[in-house]
């Protein structure tokens, strides 16, 4: 197991605020069970709602925890001043998403000053044993001087957007009309 050094000793309180302002992982019951400097883990309970036709945990809700497990392991190693966006995963399915819950592990392999890789882990709990069902490999991006805050909406950001009529023009070509 890799070890490495917070720069922000407030890593994981940071890890848990972002991840209880992320509406997706609330969405599908995830919660986020262990923090350490670059690894974390979350957990989903099994819901009937988030399977597919066969009644095994959709892959594309597999690869949501898979990647948040890879986003806030890198996420623990960045300085105060910075953000993490994924810039790519892969996704293998091994098995069937089917059990009790779901573990999601993730894990920095490589930091770096702009680009992170992590991998995370993925078991079912089915009958009191784990049993790998999938494997991510993500690269993920420091984005430095950026602080993990939840945008601003409309109206916070200096009202740009409030009260402006949205107009749009279109010329439809095939019949010469326009659409305003």
């Amino acid at each position: 197991m890799n070890r490495f050094d917070a720069c922000n000793p407030e890593f994981e309180a940071r890890v848990r605020d972002s991840f209880a302002r992320q509406r997706a992982m609330a969405t599908i019951g995830a919660r986020l069970l262990e923090v350490e400097a670059g690894e974390v883990a979350i957990e989903l309970p099994y819901r009937e709602d988030l399977t597919q036709q066969h009644d095994f945990i959709h892959g594309g809700i597999v690869g949501m925890i898979a990647d948040n497990a890879c986003g806030y392991a890198a996420f623990t190693l960045m300085p105060a001043d910075a953000t993490v966006v994924t810039v790519e995963y892969k996704l293998n399915l091994l098995s069937p998403a089917e059990g009790e819950r779901l573990i999601a592990r993730g894990r920095v392999v490589k930091p770096g000053r702009t680009l992170v890789i992590a991998e995370a882990r993925v078991s079912a709990l089915q009958q009191g044993r784990e049993c790998q069902i999938a494997v991510c490999l993500a690269t993920l991006m420091t984005l430095h001087g950026k602080a993990d805050a939840p945008r601003a909406t409309a109206s916070e950001a200096d009202g740009v957007f409030a009260n402006r009529p949205i107009t749009a023009r279109v010329r439809n070509h095939g019949s010469g009309g326009e659409i305003r």
